[in-house]
């Protein structure tokens, strides 16, 4: 039963390893996330800021994993080049050595202090001073973790069963390689694997030899997760990164395996102390990794945007046309292209309106579900120019750039808001209601039929307005909220009247009727927002509730 027993404490003091690390993770995510998410974007500017970043991000989360989903999100939705981003991945691979490292010390005796710290910050109400808390427990728990697995190696160490075991698999390096690299991907932290190892070599379990391979396997392991978690779709652009990065690790693990001996030997020699001999090849490995990629980083991302070139549709309206790259060294010509551009979300947003009408005026249900799904491409289009202008160096805009990209973005954000709430809102209950033959009657029908037509034209106009900036234009666009603000007033005085009547029937025609405009109101209010408020409040005359009256 000694064994048995064992074995499971073994095995409970690496899941308390593994559950330690993962406080600390998504603690410091909860806490900082969005923060590291936009320092992160904005460090991918340059390869040597990029490195760097990516080393601290991940010093923090403590999974080089997370930092490889978040830049490869960066990465596939074109907001930043391959080249940083690439950058970013040795930086992280770097970073999650340093964990490691510092793992290592002799911290036990600090294990408590970072529970009772961390379980004090945990009971306070704020949500921020709750996610530290979480990452010290975390850290606590990973250094009980850590010193259990150290006791724990010690009555392994003359176990014949155990020894019998590792020594089969250290006979052959491969195999350690594939063993550690299934782990690793199982229990999505390197960190985690790599100090498993370090307590197996510190106690003699397995030769040194036998650790740095378990080792490389780690490494390897680590990379296969951001190539199957990461952005979903079968455009090869997203899997540039994630792979390159494999590919990086893999390339490494297999020359530094076919010199495994003579790299074992200088290990040993240089640090006489197993277990600090294989984080320091942990370490290593990285490092070296990172300087033999790091200089030839455009060449090889040309390479991989070779090998997964990006699935264009022509015939895809979702597809930018004015978003050239070349053009991010010129902001005036950038901003002109995404502008350009904003304008074409408009033409989806009015298509859309337009298969609305038709839905509506004959009552075809099918016609609203097709309507909706045009949803996907405005919501597309939109991130596209979106990533662009994230994309541009702030460092190379002018005030008045800033503020025309502000324009764009705030517009972009608001038609796009549009083009959700018509689809997800007014198309989603016409479509329902249709299901279960709930329709309007021909006068409803035509009020209906004339303010969408009405929102139309004044999508039209806010078109116009985002290009002419003028704000007697402004002034009319705002005036048409006092349009659909008496529609829906009506609709509600409406289904009052319907519910007094005492008819079902009426009473479920004019809800329905009145969830419409409330829509359309909504719809119309992004559509202001858009162009008409941003002009009116930059020139004086918006009010934090309304604009000015014009001056007659």
């Amino acid at each position: 039963m000694t064994f048995p027993l064992n074995l499971l404490s073994l095995c409970g003091a690496v899941a308390l390893l593994l559950w330690g690390s993962h406080m600390v993770q998504t603690g410091i995510q909860r806490a900082f996330g969005p923060r590291l998410g936009a320092f992160l974007a904005s460090a991918l500017h340059g390869r040597l800021q990029a490195f760097l970043a990516g080393v601290g991000v991940t010093a923090l989360l403590q999974s080089s994993t997370a930092t490889g989903l978040m830049a490869t999100g960066f990465a596939a939705a074109g907001m930043v080049d391959l080249v940083p981003a690439l950058a970013v991945m040795l930086g992280a691979n770097v970073g999650t050595t340093l964990v490691a490292q510092f793992l290592t010390f002799n911290v036990t005796a600090f294990a408590p202090t970072f529970i009772l710290l961390g379980v004090i910050l945990f009971r306070r109400d704020s949500g921020a001073a709750r996610d530290v808390g979480r990452a010290f427990i975390g850290l606590g728990l990973m250094f009980l973790a850590l010193s259990q697995l150290l006791d724990l190696m010690m009555v392994y160490e003359d176990t014949p069963s155990l020894r019998m075991l590792l020594g089969a698999i250290a006979t052959e390096p491969l195999v350690d390689v594939l063993v550690a690299a299934g782990l690793t991907w199982a229990a999505h932290s390197s960190v985690a694997v790599v100090l498993f190892v370090m307590s197996l070599a510190a106690r003699g379990a397995v030769p040194p030899d036998a650790a740095f391979a378990l080792v490389l396997g780690a490494n390897i392991g680590a990379a296969i997760n951001p190539v199957l978690e990461g952005p979903a779709g079968d455009d090869p652009v997203a899997k540039r990164l994630p792979l390159g990065n494999l590919i990086t690790r893999v390339a490494g693990a297999a020359v530094a395996l076919a010199f495994l001996a003579p790299i074992g030997r200088f290990m040993v020699t240089a640090f006489p102390d197993n277990g600090r001999a294989v984080v320091n090849f942990h370490t290593l490995f990285n490092l070296v990794v990172a300087a033999a990629f790091f200089p030839i980083l455009p060449y090889y991302a040309s390479l991989l945007k070779r090998l997964l070139p990006r699935r264009e549709d022509p015939a895809d309206p979702a597809n930018p046309i004015y978003l050239d790259a070349a053009a991010r060294e010129t902001p005036i010509i950038a901003l002109g292209g995404a502008g350009r551009e904003a304008l074409r979300l408009v033409d989806l947003v009015q298509e859309t309106i337009g298969a609305t009408r038709l839905a509506v005026e004959k009552g075809d249900r099918r016609a609203a579900v097709e309507a909706r799904r045009r949803d996907d491409l405005i919501d597309r289009l939109a991130g596209a120019i979106k990533g662009y202008l994230v994309s541009l160096d702030p460092e190379a805009l002018s005030a008045a750039d800033q503020r025309r990209m502000g324009e764009i973005a705030t517009f972009v954000s608001e038609i796009e808001q549009a083009g959700d709430a018509l689809s997800r809102g007014f198309l989603a209950a016409l479509a329902k209601q249709l299901k279960d033959a709930i329709g309007l009657d021909p006068a409803d029908r035509d009020e209906v039929l004339r303010m969408i037509d009405r929102l139309d034209g004044n999508l039209r106009t806010a078109g116009s307005l985002f290009m002419t900036e003028d704000p007697r234009v402004a002034h009319l666009l705002a005036d048409e909220k006092i349009a659909f603000r008496d529609a829906e007033s009506q609709a509600a005085l409406a289904h009052l009247n319907a519910i007094g009547s005492g008819s079902a029937a009426l009473a479920r025609a004019s809800a329905f009727r009145l969830e419409l405009m409330r829509d359309l109101k909504q719809i119309n209010g992004h559509i202001v927002a858009a162009s008409a408020y941003p002009l009116l409040e930059r020139t004086g005359e918006l009010l934090p509730s309304r604009h000015l009256a014009r001056k007659r």
